[in-house]
């Protein structure tokens, strides 16, 4: 079961290093490009609030699951070492 679960991720790691993004030539005036066109178009719709939102509770979601976890984990070492 482990070759099987080494090869399948092996073969996904090689995969994705032939995949590749869109191909553009990359010109003078890119570097000089101070202005975030897809950021400035996210905040003129208001949709940047609702990103932010998703991500700020996304954190909040990981971090209460983590602490969870942790003292979950932190319970059973305590009734583990009360046993012996």
């Amino acid at each position: 079961m482990k070759k099987i679960k080494y090869i399948l991720v092996f073969s996904l790691l090689m995969m994705s290093l032939g995949l590749s993004a869109q191909k553009t030539e990359i010109v003078e005036e890119d570097y000089a490009n101070d202005r975030i066109e897809m950021a400035d178009a996210m905040r003129a719709d208001g949709k940047i609030y609702v990103l932010v939102a998703i991500i700020v509770t996304l954190f909040i979601g990981f971090t209460l699951y983590t602490v969870m976890t942790e003292r979950k984990v932190k319970k059973l070492e305590k009734s583990l070492k009360e046993r012996e």
